[in-house]
């Protein structure tokens, strides 16, 4: 006997977001336009580095990073209910912007974003799913894309395998890189399971 389709189970919600944002037409990162709200994004990239061959996706079918953009507090559970005012989601993807274009291999012109504008109760949810969905290679092997700068008190952290691979924001290089660029590349080599 088939089980019953429950549309308010975790995973059917998680879907539907992930659905409304793959169906928002792409736009260049940062999207041309300001906006507002806070919610979760995919960047692809459309370049022709050699190590990214398989995973460069001019069709954007299968981004290179996912993620998310809560409101201001949100963290803490402080955020302001549904106030839209905020543009933490524009800020983030210009913060995304600003990282491509400091890497020294790397072109903003090579990479496009959607983006959807979510209720903050479904953001993490949906943020999950779409890693889950598609493994996007800068949140799981060449990852660090995301991070912001540790600050003093944190400068004995490893410098993110992103900034191995893409070197060029002034504070990752503060940090003592743990792997060379050749042995992150062998992993992008290795075979999906």
């Amino acid at each position: 006997m088939a089980e019953a389709y429950d549309p308010l189970n975790y995973k059917n919600l998680a879907r539907s977001v992930v659905d409304a944002l793959l169906a928002t037409s792409p736009t260049s990162l940062p999207p041309a336009e300001r906006f507002t709200g806070s919610g979760v994004y995919a960047v692809y990239y459309l370049g022709d580095l050699p190590y990214y061959a398989r995973y460069s996706s001019t069709d954007l079918n299968g981004p290179i990073y996912v993620g998310k953009a809560i409101p201001i507090g949100g963290r803490k559970g402080s955020a302001q209910k549904g106030s839209g005012v905020s543009n933490e989601l524009f800020h983030r993807l210009k913060q995304h912007a600003k990282s491509i274009e400091q890497a020294n291999n790397l072109d903003l012109r090579e990479f496009r974003c959607r983006y959807l504008v979510v209720m903050p109760v479904w953001i993490s949810l949906a943020e999950r799913s779409l890693i889950e969905h598609f493994s996007p290679i800068w949140n799981t092997i060449v990852d660090g894309f995301g991070n912001h700068d540790p600050g003093k008190g944190r400068l004995n952290m490893r410098r993110p395998r992103w900034d191995v691979v893409h070197p060029g924001r002034p504070w990752a290089t503060r940090l003592k890189a743990s792997e060379t660029v050749e042995e992150i590349i062998q992993a992008l080599d290795r075979p999906e399971p």
